[in-house]
């Protein structure tokens, strides 16, 4: 169903319809405004709305008419849109090639592309399947039993087992990582283990993405050498059906770099106490748990900046969050702007940043104070 003319009457009877992979997300916050976002997953290009507009894309499905569509619009937000504002509104669809029929615009890939600059030894990326998704639905299909409540409830309780035993018996396992340092053939043995557990962090994102109805768009390596981590990009995540979805996947890796962790913890805690293993897997756990938890900080582009985003429902949490302490400092009118949801964010966000920021300052000065006192 092609879009009317720009400037030709608009026949109520018209039956807009946005093109099949055309994909409206939910409310988000965006400093004072509230905004929707809109992605056509055929060409990549992705742009903001407001929520007046994203309630009628969210209707356009070819089954309503523009009469029933504005009678719609009218009950809930009080106005009938006139004739020049469903024009415009149609070109702007029909532009940008979201209507079923209107010419598609050329995909983002090749600009992206180019904007990553060309591949050489010291820096870029290389793409490891040629169909991520379909990869990431064989391996959906394999684990999907783990991620039933009845296997990932024990196993989640068996991570906190783990994690319990770290805290209580932290200053061994500090010891241990001290030890490990200067080991050069374990430490390399400990360095590959983690990278391994980074590349399963990367594909977990993707296969719990994928069980919530997520598109994989790449699985790769990216190096800026010395530095080489693998990399799973989810194409739609701002757009998977909930909010606990996209938490689920954006907290998935680190839990998967705990749940790795397990075999060695086992080690660990039932090894004989004179083996040398024992002590080896003690610092992995440790070095691993660390490397789960810094994910976590609510900083980007780390996962728990993810999770910063969804919990607070906002869109460049840290940016937004910054320009609004800086308005309300100042007393600056425009501060009044923002909705209270927002204003209670961008108040939460910066003071849980700085806790977080002080926990980790005060683990490290006990894991530097054991260290030289012993203590």
């Amino acid at each position: 169903m092609s879009a009317p003319a720009e400037r030709a009457a608009v026949p109520g009877s018209y039956r807009p319809a946005l093109r099949a992979g055309v994909l409206v997300g939910g409310p988000l916050y965006d400093g004072p405004a509230t905004v929707h976002l809109v992605k056509d997953t055929g060409t990549g290009h992705a742009f903001k709305v407001g929520p007046r507009e994203a309630f009628l894309l969210a209707r356009m499905d070819g089954t309503r008419a523009l009469d029933e569509l504005g009678t719609e619009y009218a009950a809930a937000h009080g106005k009938r849109l006139g004739e020049a504002q469903w024009r415009q509104l149609l070109a702007l669809l029909g532009t940008r090639g979201l209507l079923d029929g209107a010419p598609r615009p050329a995909a983002a890939e090749a600009a992206a592309s180019a904007a990553a600059g060309p591949r050489t030894l010291w820096r870029g990326t290389l793409r490891l399947v040629a169909d991520a998704d379909a990869t990431t639905a064989r391996l959906h299909r394999v684990l999907r039993p783990l991620l039933h409540p009845a296997a990932l409830v024990p196993l989640l309780l068996l991570v906190l087992a783990l994690q319990a035993a770290l805290v209580v018996r932290a200053g061994e396992a500090l010891d241990a990582t001290w030890a490990l340092f200067q080991n050069p053939v374990l430490l390399v043995a400990a360095a590959t283990l983690l990278w391994l557990s980074t590349a399963l962090h990367e594909l977990a994102h993707g296969v719990v993405a994928r069980h919530y109805g997520g598109t994989v768009a790449e699985i790769g390596l990216r190096w800026r050498l010395p530095v080489v981590i693998m990399y799973c990009t989810v194409d739609n995540y701002p757009y998977l059906p909930t909010r606990w979805a996209r938490i689920a996947t954006a907290v998935a890796g680190a839990v998967m770099n705990l749940l790795f962790l397990l075999p060695f913890g086992a080690l660990w805690l039932l090894a004989p106490p004179d083996d040398a293993t024992r002590d080896a897997c003690a610092a992995l756990v440790l070095l691993g748990t660390v490397q789960a938890l810094a994910m976590l900080i609510p900083l980007p582009p780390l996962d728990g900046y993810q999770i910063a985003g969804q919990l607070t429902r906002t869109l460049g949490l840290f940016t937004a969050s910054r320009t609004y302490l800086g308005l309300a400092l100042r007393r600056d009118a425009a501060a009044r702007a923002y909705p209270a949801p927002a204003c209670r964010a961008y108040v939460a966000y910066p003071a849980a940043v700085l806790l977080v920021l002080a926990g980790i300052g005060l683990a490290l000065w006990a894991a530097a104070r054991h260290l030289l006192t012993g203590s």
